[in-house]
């Protein structure tokens, strides 16, 4: 095992939790089972059965292409957006079907927000990103609650001290590690029961991808999160459980200590130890 990720799994605070502890706690907030995805005729994600722990941090790993982001998509409906693609199988929040033809997508995806890969701030002010979904969704009623709830939100994604005598600039005008707080920010304003994360420190200085983990960690006390990301050491640092995906398919999950130390199949070893990947 790379050196790196035993040093992520002996300083991340989650690794030292016994199994028996967690198997007590764990609850579960969305269950996927025999989940297919195909686009077109190509077959993407195959029979993917994994539970999403409440208020954990499960990371996805595995080489590019293996289906990691086609099934984080899958969690909050995002694959509905490109036409070619088809998903099968069941997917659950909280035991309801997210797939059922009486669930609003657009409350479903307020619910299970989504923070992307590159930080993509609305072309508005600070202020304005983080105020657009609350007055969407009218969760509002008064300037004064809109005030309290951005900074509530901006405080959440530890970002309010850096930007609250500017909150009028442009979010554009922000650094890139500032950006996808404010991304975060965002999509906490309104109110989610999960984060989705598709590799949100792939385009940050290492400087603020710490800051970004810390927050990871923080905001799990709260929410639900999946992330997406190519660096183990990063899976082992922020995450309580791990899933490796590979050529479609789910290949190994279990708590993240186990998955980087003692993993049961051949290609969770090759991959984390890099003979392939």
């Amino acid at each position: 095992m790379d050196e790196n990720i035993a040093e992520a799994i002996e300083a991340a605070p989650a690794a030292a939790t016994s199994d028996a502890v967690v198997a007590e706690t764990f609850r579960v907030k969305m269950t996927t089972r025999n989940v297919n995805v195909h686009y077109a005729e190509k077959h993407a994600l195959r029979d993917v059965t994994l539970d999403i722990g409440e208020r954990e941090v499960t990371a996805l790993i595995g080489p590019s292409g293996c289906g990691k982001s086609t099934y984080l998509r899958c969690l909050n409906r995002m694959n509905d957006t490109i036409d070619i693609c088809r998903v099968t199988g069941r997917l659950e929040l909280d035991g309801q079907d997210i797939y059922d033809d009486s669930v609003d997508v657009v409350q479903l995806r307020a619910s299970i927000g989504m923070v992307f890969q590159k930080p993509n701030p609305f072309p508005k002010s600070i202020f304005d990103n983080v105020a657009y979904g609350p007055r969407v969704h009218g969760l509002v009623s008064d300037r004064a609650d809109l005030d309290r709830l951005v900074e509530q939100s901006l405080r959440k994604a530890g970002l309010f001290d850096e930007v609250k005598d500017r909150l009028g600039d442009p979010g554009t005008s922000l650094s890139g590690g500032q950006q996808q707080r404010l991304c975060i920010a965002r999509a906490i304003a309104v109110g989610p029961e999960v984060i989705l994360m598709d590799e949100p420190c792939s385009s940050l200085d290492p400087i603020a991808t710490a800051r970004i983990e810390e927050l990871i960690d923080e905001l799990r006390q709260n929410y639900t999160i999946v992330i997406v990301t190519h660096s183990m050491q990063q899976a082992a640092r922020v995450s309580q459980k791990t899933a490796f995906f590979h050529l479609g398919d789910l290949i190994e999950q279990g708590e993240t200590p186990r998955i980087f130390t003692n993993p049961r199949d051949e290609k969770t070893q090759g991959y984390i130890t890099g003979r392939f990947g």
